[in-house]
């Protein structure tokens, strides 16, 4: 069952068409990569999916394991997050200044229930809930392997253990669909091949699905189920690692390049 389907999926930035009618989906449990050509579209179309670009045209439609199937195009970013849909960035952004945990609690707190007077008054519910938050956030540390760091700021951290506090915040939300932008984007080959491990162990524990934007194309091609070829904003191709890498309309894109260099 596919979790996400997009339809003819449209972006126009005045008169140039960022995104053009693209159509992908992506089934519950599956590890989904987009790939293309630097400036063929790939995180404008992140950005439609997630609010924060209101599309031009086009579905954006979402079917939860546990929830009725909506429509989520023009949603606010934070209504969609709300919804199960988590991301991270193509350019780190943490707050730098705050700890560790702090960062996670952050992205957990779409998940409380107190409100603004709970926040003023403090209330015995809103402690608990607290001391909940703190809980729930050390564990989502702990699964991604960052716990040694948890009272370390943010900005400290190695560059690849920055992306792994981003997908601990992510995944602090509680998604059903993971939509990670470049995540392995200036890592080492070993600081790669565990960041590999880890989304298929969130996959694997945690139930997510995954949708990727990736230029390492051996990363691509050891994760993917699926992949998904955009090029000036249109769908050139689909399907299995085996196929993309063999299509020509692909390695043409590529400017011949071998896609698993």
């Amino acid at each position: 069952m596919a979790v996400l389907e997009v339809n003819d999926l449209t972006m126009d930035f005045g008169g140039l068409r960022a995104v053009d009618r693209v159509n992908l989906e992506v089934n519950d449990g599956e590890i989904v990569a987009l790939i293309g050509p630097n400036g063929a579209g790939k995180t404008t179309f992140f950005n439609c999916v997630t609010g924060v670009y209101k599309p031009t045209g086009g579905q954006v439609k979402i079917a939860p394991p546990n929830g009725s199937p909506e429509e989520i195009q023009g949603v606010q970013p934070h209504k969609i997050t709300h919804k199960g849909l988590a991301r991270t960035f193509q350019n780190i952004r943490l707050f730098q200044n705050m700890t560790v945990l702090e960062n996670v609690m952050i992205g957990r707190h779409s998940r409380l229930h107190s409100g603004i007077g709970g926040a003023i008054f403090r209330g015995k519910k809103t402690r608990e809930e607290e001391k909940q938050l703190i809980f729930d956030s050390y564990q989502i540390l702990k699964k991604i392997g960052l716990e040694k760091w948890v009272n370390e700021q943010a900005k400290n951290l190695p560059y690849g253990e920055q992306r792994r506090l981003e997908i601990a915040r992510a995944l602090a939300t509680d998604p059903f669909l993971l939509l990670l932008d470049e995540p392995a984007a200036g890592m080492n080959p070993h600081e790669t091949t565990s960041l590999v491990d880890l989304i298929l162990k969130l996959r694997e524990e945690e139930g997510v699905s995954v949708l990727l934007i990736e230029h390492d194309m051996s990363l691509v091609m050891i994760l993917s189920e699926r992949i998904y070829v955009m090029d000036y904003g249109k769908r050139i191709a689909a399907g299995t690692p085996a196929q993309v890498k063999k299509d020509p309309v692909v390695i043409k894109a590529y400017l011949g390049e071998d896609i698993d260099a």
